[in-house]
């Protein structure tokens, strides 16, 4: 007969499976998604480092630069290292976010199991955490490659933890210490790890010794309670110590990247009100994930005065209950705490962009949640054990529903159209998903449609930047510069630090036949975002019409180390060192392009060009005939090769 023992551990290999399996089951339709014009273009398709995979300049940026107004070099180093793996296969950089969030589920699973001994349980809140719709957000979208991969080192943080609390030594608080600090790396959201440990040393590691005076366990836990366990306090300095570095740096950057919007934006009543409402909001939205969306613009002073006294008396209640029922059920004191705990960074009271809540906020903070329900509830019915029988099933019937919910929701990550027709038709009034779908709109040939949203954007938010400049540039794809000019300028009279309105401007000036005005605008975009090549570009060709053809050339190479291999980049240095009489650097660059392409007929051509001017005549003729062979009608390849045979 098979021991007990072997029968459970069977069990938990068995659930793990299956746990591993339904959530790769639920997300393989990640393998065909695109990647999205929301962060994607800032922290892969478009970032000059992680483009290039890992170089030396890339892994010092990664270190000691800032992406979307934050420090993470780990999660920098991992999209570079997908672009190493895959290059720019969209589907397999969210096939590595897909199964780092496998990897999460059964850490989770893990971690729960290992310190209540509850399988079932265990493997309940693993099941919700991996399945849930409000987690589809971290996990279908590659800039979010952050939330999934600071978890995972949350969560080794604390099965770390765990096995230093068996016996505590050196050792072992250093392998708790090294996944905070990676994590930490990964995105600052954890710094309320050592929060949390404090409650996991309340419930379920009953490390902390509470008298049994008069108070509830859970005011003795944040009053005596501590000073009776200063131990546990003093063991956990150094992670105070690193959390509070981390949101000190975070803040610094934050706030010199211009991210932190200021009180006069939101004053602190507002985001006040707006984090009372979040709270509850998220709770709802677990119950009830209906109109998910990637971006819930801020009410601002419009917040509903109801609704926020309405989410605070609601908080109230809960808590009032938590602390009520704290001595009998103490895992009730750690699931609120930590959703609360954990949701702090990001509750709004700092605020930082212009959203008033993400899903992606939810996906550590809802595990307190998780936890209550899949302790609480088993302990509600213990008197109906009628009732109590049927919980697996129920159970059960709950998580094929999220897993449906999230299959559901995945459909409107596959690409940037479908991502913000959802995101308006949730949320209609959203500046942001008008803008970003007439881009995206733009970017697949519905130029109307997209000028439409710009315009709606415009409806909700005259003074929106970005959707001025865009507008503008609707006007230059039609060739009426005047009016993107027109576009463009109201936009710098509202932020004349916009990098992107200086550079569409200066194009438009040069096509105006003004480029001494152009190049003043181009110099202010390079100025601003000295890393973006387009706009060195952009500033080089107005240096070529201003007759300044080795300060172009000294641009184009800088663009060009920005954004190596850049086809375009190549062709106009290439053309520029070619006139300058340049030889061997000309010619070598002209033989890039063709090593890029080699399949093209004006590679071919262009190099052949090249070379009869440096009189290398033979291998100009070979290159012409390869041309001709590709694309017989290239008329300016046989008239090159015609012109060569008629010297």
């Amino acid at each position: 007969m098979m021991r007990p023992t072997i029968l459970r551990r069977r069990r938990e290999l068995i659930l793990g499976m299956l746990l591993a399996a339904a959530t790769l089951a639920v997300y393989w339709p990640v393998r065909t998604h695109e990647f999205v014009n929301f962060d994607d273009q800032e922290f892969v398709t478009q970032n000059v480092y992680v483009r290039q995979g890992f170089t030396r300049p890339g892994i010092v940026y990664a270190f000691t630069g800032t992406c979307a107004g934050n420090w993470h070099p780990l999660t920098i180093l991992s999209h570079m290292l997908d672009v190493e793996c895959y290059g720019f296969k969209a589907g397999c950089h969210h096939m590595t976010s897909a199964l780092l969030h496998v990897c999460n589920a059964l850490l989770l699973f893990l971690l729960l199991r290992g310190m209540t001994d509850a399988v079932g349980r265990s493997a309940f809140v693993a099941g919700l955490f991996a399945l849930h719709p409000l987690h589809v957000e971290s996990v279908a979208w590659v800039a979010e490659r952050k939330d999934v991969l600071s978890t995972l080192f949350w969560l080794l943080a604390l099965l770390a933890y765990r096995w230093y609390t068996a016996r505590p030594s050196r050792r072992r608080y250093l392998a708790v210490l090294a996944p905070f600090v990676l994590g930490l790396m990964a995105k600052p959201m954890l710094v309320t790890l050592p929060f949390v440990l404090l409650l996991l040393d309340y419930w379920p590691l009953g490390r902390m010794q509470l008298s049994q005076s008069g108070a509830s366990d859970l005011f003795r836990l944040l009053g005596t309670g501590l000073r009776e366990n200063r131990r546990l306090l003093i063991e956990k300095i150094p992670l105070f110590i690193l959390a509070i570095g981390t949101a000190v740096l975070t803040l610094f950057v934050q706030h010199h990247s211009d991210a932190i919007k200021g009180l006069t934006v939101y004053p602190l009543a507002v985001r006040t009100g707006n984090a009372l409402l979040s709270y509850w909001l998220y709770i709802w939205k677990a119950v009830l994930p209906r109109h998910l969306a990637v971006f819930y613009p801020h009410p601002g002073a419009d917040l509903s005065a109801l609704q926020v006294a309405g989410a605070a008396l609601a908080l109230a209640a809960v808590s009032a209950g938590v602390v009520r029922f704290a001595r009998r059920h103490p895992y009730l004191a750690t699931g609120w705490l930590w959703y609360l705990g954990a949701l702090v960074p990001v509750i709004g009271i700092v605020q930082v962009g212009g959203q008033a809540m993400a899903d992606r906020y939810t996906y550590v903070p809802l595990i307190g949640i998780y936890v209550m329900l899949a302790w609480g509830v088993p302990a509600l019915l213990r008197a109906r054990p009628g009732l109590a029988r049927h919980l697996p099933s129920i159970a059960l019937v709950l998580l094929l529903a999220h897993a449906y919910g999230t299959s559901m929701q995945l459909r409107h990550w596959r690409n940037s159209i479908t991502l913000w027709e959802r995101a308006l038709a949730a949320t209609p009034a959203n500046e942001q998903a008008h803008n970003n779908l007439g881009t995206a709109l733009d970017d697949a040939g519905r130029p109307e449609a997209a000028m439409r949203h710009y315009q709606a954007a415009l409806r909700i938010d005259p003074r929106s930047v970005l959707a001025l400049n865009n507008v503008g540039l609707a006007f230059a794809a039609r060739g009426d510069h005047r009016a993107a000019i027109r576009q463009y300028s109201r936009a710098l009279a509202i932020r004349p630090d916009y990098a992107g309105a200086h550079n569409s401007l200066s194009v438009s000036l040069v096509q105006s036949g003004r480029p001494a005005e152009a190049e003043v605008h181009s110099q202010a975009a390079v100025r601003l975002m000295p890393d973006w090549p387009e706009a060195r570009v952009n500033l080089a060709n107005v240096l070529i019409l201003r007759g300044r053809e080795q300060e172009a050339l000294t641009q184009f190479s800088e663009a060009l180390r920005l954004h190596p291999g850049h086809i375009g980049v190549l062709r106009n240095l290439a053309v520029g060192l070619a006139r300058q009489g340049k030889a061997n650097e000309a010619l070598a660059h002209f033989s890039q392009i063709l090593a890029r392409t080699p399949r093209s007929a004006q590679a071919h051509h262009m190099l052949g060009v090249a070379l009869a001017r440096f009189g290398r005549d033979g291998q100009a003729a070979a290159h012409f005939e390869a041309a001709l062979a590709l694309d017989p009608a290239l008329r300016e390849a046989r008239d090159s090769l015609q012109r060569l045979r008629t010297k």
